[in-house]
C-alpha cells in the first residue's frame, strides 16, 4: 500500500485556492484513473483505495484544515503500517515559480504549516512532491496570496501540471521519483529535457578547444594539398641525409 496526500483545506470557499494545489492534483488522479473508490470520510479526511499499475493506493484528502494533517496522514500511517518512504505529500511551493515542480524526499518544512504538522507525527523522511505557485514579493502578502484563487489565466500552466502529475502518478506509487520528474520535464519543458550536454572545457578553459571541428561536405571534397619538397638549397640537403637520397 501506498499513501498520495494531497494537502489543501477543506470547503467550498477554499476549493480554488492557491493553497489548495495538493488537493487539486490528488482530485485530478482520481479523475484521470479509473476503478478508485468513490471518496468517503476516514482517518480524519476524505480517502480513495484504488490501483496505480501493480500498486495498491490510498488517496488521502485530510479534513483537519492544513496545519493539523499531521493527524490525518498519522492516523492513515499507522493503521495501513507503513513506513514514511511509502508516503508522497503533494502541496504548494512559494519558493518555486507558477509551473515548475520539485520531488525531495525528507528535509524541513520550509515554514509551511501542513509539513510542519506532517513531520511532527511521522518523522521527516516522507516524500515531497513540491508544486510551484510562486511568490507575490513582500512577505505581508503572503497569506492572501496562498488563500487567494486561482486567476484564471494560471489555467494556462496549472491544467497541464495537474494532467502530466496524474498522468504519471503510477511511478510516484512505483517510488520511482527520478523517473516521475524526467517525465514532467519532457511534457512541460520539453526544450530544458532535450538540452545536449555542453562538451567539457579544454585545459585552456575554453569548450571549443574540447572537440575539433568537424569539415564541410566541399572542404571534405577537396583533394588534398602535396606539399612538394625542395630540390636544391640547405632544407634539399638535409631532407636527403634524413630520407636516404643524398650521397
Amino acid at each position: 500500500m501506498k499513501l498520495i496526500v494531497g494537502l489543501g483545506n477543506p470547503g467550498a470557499k477554499h476549493a480554488g485556492n492557491r493553497h489548495n494545489i495538493g488537493f487539486m492534483a490528488v482530485d485530478e488522479i482520481h479523475r484521470r484513473h479509473a476503478g478508485f473508490q468513490p471518496w468517503r470520510s476516514r482517518f480524519q479526511g476524505q480517502v480513495s483505495e484504488g490501483r496505480l499499475g501493480a500498486e495498491k493506493v490510498l488517496l488521502l484528502k485530510p479534513s483537519t484544515y492544513m496545519n493539523e494533517s499531521g493527524r490525518s496522514v498519522g492516523e492513515a500511517m499507522r493503521f495501513f503500517k507503513l513506513e514514511p518512504e511509502d508516503i508522497v505529500v503533494l502541496y504548494d511551493e512559494l519558493d518555486l515559480p507558477p509551473a515548475k515542480f520539485r520531488m525531495k524526499q525528507g528535509g524541513g518544512h520550509g515554514g509551511h504549516n501542513g509539513l510542519r504538522s506532517i513531520s511532527a507525527h511521522i518523522g521527516t523522511d516522507y516524500r515531497r512532491l513540491r508544486l510551484g505557485i510562486g511568490h507575490p514579493g513582500d512577505k505581508k502578502l503572503v497569506s492572501n496570496h496562498v488563500l487567494g484563487d486561482f486567476a484564471k489565466v494560471d489555467r494556462d500552466w496549472l491544467e497541464p501540471l495537474l494532467a502530466e502529475v496524474a498522468d504519471n502518478a503510477g511511478l510516484l506509487a512505483e517510488g520511482k521519483d527520478s523517473q516521475f520528474a524526467n517525465k514532467l520535464t519532457l511534457a512541460l519543458e520539453p526544450e530544458k529535457a532535450r538540452r545536449k550536454d555542453k562538451p567539457a572545457p579544454a585545459r585552456d578553459g575554453s569548450p571549443e578547444a574540447a572537440k575539433p571541428k568537424g569539415q564541410s561536405h566541399i572542404r571534405q571534397a577537396r583533394p588534398p594539398k602535396t606539399v612538394s619538397a625542395p630540390k636544391s638549397g640547405p632544407m634539399a640537403d638535409i631532407l636527403k641525409k634524413l630520407l636516404g637520397g643524398g650521397d
